[in-house]
């Protein structure tokens, strides 16, 4: 949302300062969506929240849902009122088995997005700089995830799968120097096979509603 302009830099530099003093300097990026002080101090989101900005081709709604499971019913709210999910996946070791383990919340919110009804999915593997930018991370990842958002329902071959580090930006916007390795992802539409390489390219290959 930052990198596209919806939200300013003095903001940012404001939530920085906030987080610092709390000693959560690196939370300052979710502290724009996680705006009651609660959920600020606890680190995680409890509310939905809507940011908007715009790619060359839409207008996106930022629906920030809850992942934590104290606040399941909010996340189902913002869940319903979307027309594609981006299930952001945490690359780092022990957070992706956690996420995917049977009772995991990444699992969880594939279910729940198909069981609401949002057809398109969006993967991107986050903190890959935690990975030291490892192509065999990547696709143990992929290899996992796949595997189960078909048993959910998505059918894999219809959704990219991008590598990402939010906190340095990179595969956001633009293509990482970081990820040679990284060719870009392919994905399967209803008018044939789109590609891309950067998050922002997956989000403006999604379907418009009909």
């Amino acid at each position: 949302i930052y990198k596209c302009g919806g939200i300013d830099k003095r903001t940012i530099e404001k939530f920085e300062k906030e987080a610092a003093e709390l000693g959560k300097g690196s939370f300052k990026y979710a502290w724009v969506l996680d705006k009651l002080k609660a959920e600020r101090e606890r680190g995680i989101t409890i509310d939905i929240a809507l940011w908007k900005f715009e790619t060359p081709k839409y207008v996106v709604t930022v629906i920030d849902a809850p992942g934590h499971r104290d606040f399941i019913k909010n996340m189902i709210t913002g869940t319903s009122q979307a027309d594609c999910a981006i299930l952001i996946i945490a690359g780092g070791t022990g957070e992706f088995e956690a996420g995917i383990s049977k009772d995991g919340q990444t699992r969880e919110h594939a279910l729940l997005a198909f069981t609401l009804g949002v057809r398109q999915l969006i993967v991107a593997v986050n903190k890959m700089d935690t990975t030291k930018w490892s192509e065999d991370r990547f696709n143990e990842i992929i290899k996992e995830t796949s595997g189960f958002i078909k048993k959910v329902g998505y059918n894999p071959k219809a959704v990219a799968f991008v590598p990402i580090s939010g906190w340095h930006g990179d595969n956001m916007l633009e293509e990482s120097a970081n990820m040679p390795w990284y060719k870009g992802w392919t994905k399967e539409t209803k008018g044939g096979v789109v590609k891309g390489k950067t998050l922002l390219d997956a989000i403006d290959a999604i379907e418009p509603p009909v």
